[in-house]
């Protein structure tokens, strides 16, 4: 709490593009839970993320546009996404 975040942006283009003024978010943390795994999905450093990184999607958020910093840090890859997908629907009771 109270300290700069990264996130995992879960909007779409489309809707980021249109002014509107937050942005729907899942943080990420370098804290590995294991009662909290079956819900956390594993993003590998690269780029500028250096460590080890969950996605948090028990915390997803809309976040005010002005809190953000610059980026990307890095780009997740299509079998993270989908397994954030997969975590998200779980979450939302979307089976």
């Amino acid at each position: 709490m109270g300290k700069t975040r990264p996130v995992l942006i879960l909007q779409d283009d489309a809707m980021i593009g249109s002014g509107l003024p937050t942005i729907l978010v899942a943080p990420l943390t370098s804290q590995f839970r294991p009662i909290l795994a079956p819900l956390r999905v594993l993003v590998t450093p690269r780029g500028q993320l250096k460590n080890l990184s969950y996605v948090m999607i028990e915390h997803v958020r809309a976040l005010d546009r002005s809190r953000f910093g610059e980026g990307p840090l890095a780009t997740v890859t299509a079998e993270e996404m989908a397994a954030v997908e997969k975590s998200l629907r779980g979450v939302l009771g979307l089976w």
